[in-house]
């Protein structure tokens, strides 16, 4: 299959136009969201959708995210909205906030992973949205890269992952948030964070009060069956090995140090990506910034970035500098952690 660039100009160029048919009868398309690329097909057509996780590469029973343009697409898709829902649509859509509800027999089950629930979301990009109207249906679309590695947050990730494995890729320019929307069910009560994202926790209980985030984001344990995206533990992973390392600064610092010393003299080749405020510190060339420690979504639209040019250095390990798990550091570190598959080293103990 040759996969057809567009770079995107206008809502009504042909080549745009000619993308969102092929969206519509069922061809996979890569278009822009103010969260990460993502990999779109026909939500209502199970072909369509079963082409997504062949061209990923992806497993069946994890559930994808429906995206829609208008609250009138969302009506067909779900049997009820509750009050709560409603108030946060209300507040933050368009945005990176996904919506868990129960789902109408329209919606097949491959879209949702065998689930009774869909996952539903409007993203704040005025690409995705003219996309999505031009071809008037409701657009599954997880991430527009191999199962695995590193989300695209930019046109040419998703031409390093999925050429000749897809129809199109709109190139809309880099992604603003750079992690993937909040996930929050709200089929439950208190409603229930599966994945953290862009609208954080106390944004969310600021509109609906009270809610629980999972126990899987707070004890970083595996899922046997993902409710939603981003939810089995080993995702967003480099080629090299991530290693998280947490602790005090200057534990942190030493224990980095002495690692990528012991590295260099085994002939492993090693990066430290870690805050800006710390790298004169390292006094090491590989030692990357991923941003300021006190701006967390400065790092979120820097970090998968960065993990893919640790790769097209050829590093074997990558070693990552925490940063508090508050606010926007939460999806953050959740992504970070899940990349690192479970290895993260207190420094000093």
């Amino acid at each position: 299959m040759q996969t057809k660039y567009i770079e995107f100009t206008s809502g009504d160029a042909p080549e745009f136009i000619e993308a969102a048919m092929a969206l519509r009868e069922g061809k996979l398309v890569a278009f822009p969201t103010e969260t990460v690329y993502g990999l779109g097909a026909n939500a209502l057509d199970s072909e369509a959708v079963r082409s997504i996780y062949i061209a990923k590469g992806r497993p069946s029973d994890n559930p994808l995210i429906v995206h829609i343009a208008d609250r009138d697409m969302l009506e067909p898709l779900v049997t009820e909205i509750s009050p709560n829902a409603l108030k946060l649509m209300s507040a933050y859509w368009p945005g990176p906030l996904t919506i868990i509800l129960k789902k109408t027999d329209i919606v097949p089950d491959v879209t949702t992973g065998g689930l009774n629930t869909v996952a539903i979301r409007m993203p704040d990009n005025d690409i995705a949205l003219e996309l999505i109207r031009k071809a008037g249906v409701p657009v599954a679309a997880p991430s527009a890269n191999r199962s695995g590695r590193p989300s695209p947050t930019m046109a040419k990730h998703v031409l390093e992952d999925l050429d000749g494995r897809i129809s199109y890729i709109i190139d809309g320019g880099p992604c603003r948030v750079g992690v993937e929307s909040t996930v929050v069910d709200m089929t439950s009560e208190p409603a229930v964070i599966l994945r953290p994202g862009g609208i954080t926790p106390r944004m969310i209980e600021q509109v609906i009060g009270r809610v629980e985030l999972d126990r899987s984001i707070l004890e970083r344990k595996p899922v046997d069956r993902p409710r939603a995206p981003g939810m089995k533990y080993k995702h967003y992973a480099p080629k090299a090995d991530v290693f998280v390392v947490s602790g005090e600064y200057g534990n942190i610092a030493e224990w980095l140090k002495k690692a990528v010393t012991d590295d260099e003299n085994a002939g492993i080749k090693s990066v430290i990506l870690a805050a800006k405020e710390h790298i004169r510190e390292y006094g090491l060339k590989n030692a990357i910034s991923y941003g300021s420690i006190e701006n967390a979504a400065e790092i979120a639209s820097s970090i998968f970035r960065l993990f893919r040019e640790c790769d097209r250095m050829g590093a074997d390990r990558i070693y990552v500098e925490a940063i508090p798990k508050e606010g926007m550091g939460l999806a953050v570190m959740n992504r970070i952690e899940k990349a690192a598959g479970g290895k993260i080293i207190q420094a000093g103990e």
